[in-house]
């Protein structure tokens, strides 16, 4: 058997599949026909495995309780050895229905209504959504954006924010969303000794580890023993192999205390079993997908070199991040002169092309746009060329 899927350039009809990417636009404000290149799900169909993997199951024509074996706890395994050099053990895992599920349950778990939870502005939003839904509070540690767009982290604030204000729990974005960054091994340590310093339980929000096209992923936990002891690692195939709408994530937690103590919050929260398509979409993806994920990086990754150069010719004013991890680009329309809302006009109203606004994800986001580059090439060269006519035209 070969991988079938590998016509990235192969048109996929989204529409009608109740694609919340596709079919969901009049009912969130916006016109049905916009271009979506918001939410952070590709346009690719996944590997031909995970296709037939599912349909075999589905053929089977039951569809009773199912718990993953030794095969699901295995291809967990060899996949995050072979792509990270990270051993993991079998009772490390627990399985929950999404990560943003998990930083939801890491919030009951490790801190009491009133607490500060601390995050790095500007990021992934639903990280503040878990902290505020649930009656605790946000400390912002602020990303520092460079000369040359980059960015960096100011230690000093990130360490001044946990005495002042006391803070228990860190969620970490590494890859970073939406700017991209792939933190090194230098950063990524100092952030783990400070929170060891200060008995900090970091929740580090990995799902995107295996979109990295400069640099090397750190895994967190696995740099230092001692970091075993305060680290929760969110890993999901999700991103990875599009399989975001199975709902199927693996919480990694060596330290025996703070997996009881997660695991108490997911049974408290009424959730047992993960569903049955989700396991044998991720036992396919890991140990027959190599393939398919190496060509799908490499046409995600001329893509992003694609925008980065048309954008320099032909919008220079925009500025873009520079693109380290993640399919999801970063870029900088301040230069424009706009509000948030006069630049959701333009972008919106006037392109017709649907991206996050900058400010979802903290208020450091203003005057910017996230845009999701896991898409067809003509996708992607269309919301280009309508946001250029936007831009003239305004």
């Amino acid at each position: 058997m070969s991988e079938k899927n590998l016509n990235f350039d192969q048109p996929v009809e989204r529409r009608g599949t109740h694609s919340l990417k596709y079919d969901f636009a009049e009912e969130r404000g916006r016109k049905k026909d916009i271009l979506p290149l918001w939410v952070a799900d590709m346009d690719f169909k996944t590997s031909s495995f995970v296709q037939e993997a599912l349909i075999r199951q589905a053929e089977h024509g039951i569809y009773g309780y199912t718990e993953s074996d030794q095969e699901y706890y295995d291809a967990v395994s060899s996949w995050m050895e072979r792509r990270h050099g990270w051993k993991i053990d079998k009772e490390w895992i627990t399985k929950t229905p999404g990560i943003v599920f998990a930083l939801a349950m890491a919030v009951k778990a490790y801190t009491e209504p009133g607490d500060y939870i601390l995050i790095q502005d500007p990021v992934y939003y639903p990280f503040r959504e878990v902290i505020e839904s649930n009656d605790r509070k946000v400390a912002a540690n602020i990303l520092i954006r460079k000369e040359d767009g980059s960015y960096a982290i100011d230690f000093e604030d990130f360490e001044c924010q946990i005495v002042e204000k006391g803070v228990k729990l860190f969620l970490f974005c590494s890859p970073h969303n939406p700017v991209s960054r792939v933190w090194t091994r230098e950063e990524v340590e100092r952030l783990g000794d400070i929170c060891l310093k200060h008995q900090v339980i970091i929740v580090s929000d990995e799902i995107h580890a295996d979109f990295v096209f400069k640099g090397k992923h750190q895994v967190l936990v696995d740099l230092k023993d001692e970091y075993k002891d305060i680290t929760v690692t969110c890993t999901s195939p999700g991103k990875t192999f599009n399989l975001a709408g199975l709902q199927i994530s693996n919480i990694i937690i060596p330290n025996a205390s703070l997996r009881k103590e997660f695991q108490h919050q997911v049974t408290a929260a009424g959730y047992s079993q993960v569903g049955a398509p989700g396991i044998f979409a991720l036992i396919a993806a890991y140990t027959q997908g190599e393939e398919w994920y190496q060509a799908m990086k490499q046409y995600v990754k001329s893509n992003i070199d694609f925008l980065h150069t048309w954008m320099a010719e032909h919008l220079p004013q925009i500025k873009v991040t520079k693109t380290e991890g993640t399919y999801l680009v970063w870029m900088d329309f301040r230069a424009l002169g706009f509000s948030d809302k006069e630049l959701e006009e333009l972008i919106e109203d006037k392109a017709e092309v649907w991206l996050d606004g900058g400010a979802i994800f903290g208020e450091p986001g203003s005057g910017f746009e996230r845009i999701n580059v896991a898409c067809q090439r003509a996708t992607l060269v269309e919301a280009l060329d309508r946001i250029e006519k936007a831009v003239k035209n305004k």
